[in-house]
């Protein structure tokens, strides 16, 4: 069956730490694992780089199916011209998701019995590991009041920009020109139609398609002016089964993007957790995220990431270069910026994790640019503890620690999950302490 694949609108829119220290008053660490777009089945990605009433939307096709069906149909503000449309690649929503997706990172407990020495004034330490539907479409009927605005093809997709009077005849049109739209298309169209918002329109030329060999989808680019700074989402919910996920990367020059008309809940991080979660921390992400999702009545975006992106701490990808930041649609870089490679301090990244449904989210997502550039990341911490020889009389003290420890990693995890406390005991191997001979003491 034909469907339409609405995906989403646009407008252009250290230390070393050693036992007694707090993992959350340091970043530094040796990341392990990170929940990117992999964790879920199906995850619309779009970045939107946005400076003053000028901004750039990337959108990914996660469309699933045969490709002569697919078509994408998203609300614009504004009738764009070919020049503003542009076919990217996958890639650079792949940097973008690996560079700012939550991690899991690990320390190592130095040796509780280790004791630094000076030498020649030098302090010695642990060193740290550190077209073919334009040319076959049925001629306009003056009554819909459907009117085509521009027809170009940009890459391996055919593009109509269309504007219309009333939603009834916009669905007529789509319907006759080969677009099975789902039950409650006409309710959902309305609203845009009413705000004057005009409707981005692609297919697949399957012949372009075919001849350059693709094997997916490439994201399509816009780019354009408009004071309007949103994302629409409701029409992505017309084919939707069930809870959908959504990541935006929003860029800026300034500092985070908030929203305006939902209300913003950081993830839970820098949480100690159990080492065995190394090997399952996919099933430990989705889990947390779906509690917090629960429990915030699923009417909450999720703050996953924020970032200057000229640095990152601990790095799960390294940050982008300055011609990857293009392709990103960033287009205030400076060529004589005098910053680093990495294109400088004046880019700005929020990473916005929305699971939605069309009860729970009844308006289109709405934000703000603001300034500020608090840094803020969804990281998660295994602490080891050591297990090298221990002669010390301290090294009691350090297991008594270490288990006290692991039980506490163990209640985060079971508040976290919502996992059952005495299944997460089951799975950890716990520190006991161990008498220390008296005549070690004699030496130390």
């Amino acid at each position: 069956m034909k469907t339409i694949r609405i995906i989403l609108s646009c407008i252009l829119t250290g230390a070393i730490l050693i036992f007694g220290i707090k993992p959350a008053l340091a970043f530094c660490g040796f990341y392990v694992a990170k929940a990117d777009s992999s964790l879920y089945n199906q995850a619309s990605q779009v970045i939107i780089a946005r400076d003053g009433n000028r901004t750039v939307i990337t959108m990914s096709n996660d469309y699933q199916g045969e490709v002569k069906d697919f078509a994408m149909v998203v609300p614009v503000p504004v009738i764009l011209k070919e020049e503003q449309v542009h076919v990217g690649e996958s890639k650079i929503l792949e940097r973008l998701d690996g560079f700012s997706a939550p991690r899991l990172v690990e320390y190592f407990d130095s040796d509780p019995c280790f004791k630094p020495q000076y030498d020649r004034g030098v302090f010695k330490s642990r060193a740290r590991n550190e077209s073919a539907f334009l040319q076959n479409a049925p001629l306009l009927e003056e009554d819909l009041g459907v009117t085509i605005e521009e027809q170009f093809s940009v890459g391996e997709y055919d593009i109509l920009i269309l504007s219309a009077k009333e939603s009834d005849g916009l669905e007529t049109w789509l319907i006759q020109n080969d677009y099975q739209i789902p039950e409650g298309a006409k309710e959902l169209l309305q609203p845009y139609i009413k705000q004057n918002l005009k409707f981005f329109v692609a297919k697949v030329n399957l012949e372009e398609f075919d001849t350059n060999g693709f094997e997916k989808l490439r994201p399509i680019s816009i780019a354009y002016e408009s004071p309007k700074f949103m994302l629409p989402i409701r029409l992505g919910m017309m084919n939707a089964q069930g809870d959908q996920d959504l990541l935006v990367y929003l860029l800026s020059p300034k500092g985070q993007v908030q929203l305006t008309n939902y209300r913003t809940v950081k993830v839970h991080s820098n949480t100690e957790i159990p080492e065995f979660v190394k090997e399952e921390f996919k099933d430990f992400y989705q889990s947390m995220f779906q509690r917090s999702y629960e429990q915030e009545n699923k009417q909450v975006a999720f703050l996953e990431y924020a970032w200057d992106m000229s640095t990152c701490d601990p790095c799960s990808a390294q940050p982008l270069n300055r011609e990857e930041l293009k392709q990103a649609g960033v287009f205030w870089l400076d060529s004589n910026n005098p910053y680093n490679r990495w294109g400088g301090n004046n880019v700005f990244i929020t990473r916005l994790h929305v699971r939605y449904t069309r009860d729970k989210f009844p308006e289109d997502l709405k934000f703000q640019s603001t300034s500020d550039r608090t840094n803020f990341q969804g990281r998660y911490v295994i602490r080891h503890f050591y297990t090298g020889e221990m002669t010390c009389s301290e090294a009691a003290q350090y297991q008594q620690r270490v288990g006290n420890r692991q039980e506490q990693e163990a209640q985060n995890l079971a508040s976290l999950t919502g996992w059952n406390i005495n299944d997460i005991r089951d799975k950890i191997t716990f520190v006991e302490a161990r008498p220390i001979p008296w005549w070690n003491n004699l030496w130390n």
